[in-house]
């Protein structure tokens, strides 16, 4: 899929949790409104969206999506376009990992994803070490 990313971190010894944190605020600083499922065993979502002008260029439905599955010692993180989920904090969690999250884009969205993706792994990269 285009704009899809997956990163995976083996002995880095992060907690999961650390890292969806790390990532919501991150997100936060940049100006996005974000959603977090909640934790289970499975792992947990996030889904930010970002409010005026790109409205316009990402569908007001689409959000960036991301999922955090493993242990401290070997984790992934998902990153992608998503349909924006209403309540996404109180959704099964295993329900939305098991099931399609991810959409196919366009080349505008991709474009404007592929950037705000970059920058988001950059800084991943760095938190975790």
């Amino acid at each position: 899929m285009i704009g899809d990313k997956v990163e995976h971190f083996e002995g880095k010894n992060k907690d999961p949790d650390a890292v969806r944190s790390h990532i919501e605020e991150y997100l936060k600083t940049e100006g996005f409104t974000v959603q977090t499922s909640s934790p289970s065993s499975q792992g947990v979502v996030l889904q930010a969206k970002k409010g005026g002008f790109l409205r316009g260029v990402v569908d007001a439905d689409r959000a960036m999506t991301i999922t955090i599955t493993g242990s401290p010692d070997d984790f992934t993180v998902r990153i992608g376009i998503g349909k924006w989920l209403e309540h996404l904090g109180v959704a099964v969690i295993e329900t939305l990992l098991i099931s399609d999250l991810f959409l196919v884009v366009d080349v505008a969205e991709s474009t404007w994803n592929l950037e705000i993706e970059d920058k988001l792994v950059k800084d991943l990269k760095t938190f975790v070490g």
